[in-house]
């Protein structure tokens, strides 16, 4: 990726409340936020003369309830001095301001342990984010040398001990693949060892992806197939089928990876996050905060598989008048529509449904819900799509308002 795309995987939820009680990070709510990486300063690298408005310390962006999980990034090679891995903290926490462990190429950044915790007691989860546009520097040979390796990382960043931690006692709550470049050998092996490292252990821990919005992605397609992860950051930036295309069916492909989630992925209870950039220098593909919050609810309401958004990255979102804040409203201000049956409808049901009555033909899109992928309609049944109205012709379920089944007579704009 280009280096604009350095960012900073910060979920977005309600956790941190001004009161004593701090509730934790809930994977599987639908109403996260990911900043995509904290740690490559993405707003400095293309602003060099605003320095008051580049990256911050780890604990600033936990102090509000907008922010939900950290991956810090980059770890970008495996095998340094010492085989022990190379980390990259853009302007917090680099190889010409900070100590190294002796005999290593990996950074003491140790003073960030207090960060990390502070952002943990806070309810919001801190993970290392492994790749990014250098991932060509890592990878493995084989399975056998990739499981041998879940246990270094396991022991320096996470739930093992080394006299060589980065962080010092802080323990970060899990690992994300944004694998752009290099083979794939090694990494199912590699992430399966992690998982039993983890499941082993009475805290919680996450394996989290970020791959391309094509699909399937050319970096981690087979490794998604083969590990159960639990979160998904799709990147809908930098490619054809980016949230710029979003009202072309032929690109936008959520549905895609929606269907990926519930049919092939071996955890169908992983949560897929629309990725986007938060700001126009972040990336390519950049639409403003009223045109995501649509995208955002409209998906929001017609897949379950949606878990959130990711942003490209903190930096970015801060300097752009905390673009953070609007994707975070736009999230917990969607309401649920009311379906005219669930998704689990019996055959009863469905009968009962067949004989409502339509709802009246609307003045405009007030009221109106958005269309919903499991929700059944019939004749004269009024939904919202794609900044459409839409008016269902006959009985109708699954079938996608302006798609080939042409159930649905579009009304005009909404």
């Amino acid at each position: 990726m280009a280096l604009m795309k350095h960012v900073v995987h910060v979920m977005v939820s309600a956790m941190f409340m001004m009161t004593p009680t701090v509730a934790a990070f809930d994977i599987l709510s639908n109403e996260n936020v990911s900043f995509r990486y904290w740690g490559q300063n993405s707003y400095g690298a293309s602003h060099h003369n605003q320095e008051t408005a580049w990256q911050q310390r780890l604990a600033h962006y936990c102090k509000d309830s907008v922010i939900d999980v950290l991956p810090i990034a980059f770890l970008t090679s495996f095998y340094g001095e010492g085989d022990l891995p190379f980390i990259n903290l853009g302007n917090i926490c680099n190889s010409g301001n900070n100590a190294k462990f002796a005999g290593t190429e990996l950074l003491d950044c140790s003073f960030l342990a207090s960060d990390i915790k502070k952002c943990q007691a806070a309810g919001k989860i801190v993970t290392l984010s492994i790749g990014g546009a250098n991932s060509g520097n890592v990878g493995f040979q084989n399975d056998t040398q990739a499981t041998q390796y879940a246990q270094v990382i396991w022991d320096i960043f996470l739930g093992g001990m080394s006299s060589t931690r980065p962080f010092g006692t802080a323990v970060l709550d899990g690992i994300d693949m944004d694998i752009e470049g290099g083979s794939q050998t090694g990494y199912a092996a590699f992430l399966k060892e992690l998982r039993k490292l983890m499941d082993a252990s009475e805290k919680q821990f996450y394996l989290t992806a970020a791959p391309q919005c094509v699909f399937p992605d050319a970096n981690l397609g087979d490794t998604l197939n083969a590990v159960g992860f639990d979160v998904v950051f799709v990147q809908f930036y930098n490619n054809w089928c980016g949230l710029q295309n979003y009202n072309n069916p032929d690109a936008w492909n959520f549905g895609t990876w929606d269907n990926w989630a519930k049919t092939v992925s071996p955890n169908r209870d992983v949560k897929i996050y629309i990725g986007a950039p938060a700001s126009s220098s972040a990336g390519n593909g950049y639409v403003n905060a009223s045109i995501l919050s649509t995208i955002i609810q409209e998906t929001m309401t017609q897949y379950s598989s949606f878990g959130g958004v990711m942003l490209w990255d903190a930096s970015q979102a801060y300097a752009n008048n905390r673009f953070d804040e609007s994707v975070k409203n736009a999230l917990v201000q969607c309401d649920s529509p009311t379906s005219i049956a669930s998704s689990t409808a019996t055959s009863t049901t469905v009968t009962t449904v067949a004989t409502t009555s339509p709802t009246p033909p609307p003045t405009s899109c007030t009221g109106i819900q958005y269309w919903k992928e499991s929700s059944i309609y019939v004749k004269g049944d009024h939904v919202k799509y794609k900044r459409q109205l839409w008016m269902a012709k006959w009985w109708t379920q699954d079938d996608i308002p302006g798609g080939d089944a042409n159930v649905w007579l579009d009304k005009g704009s909404c």
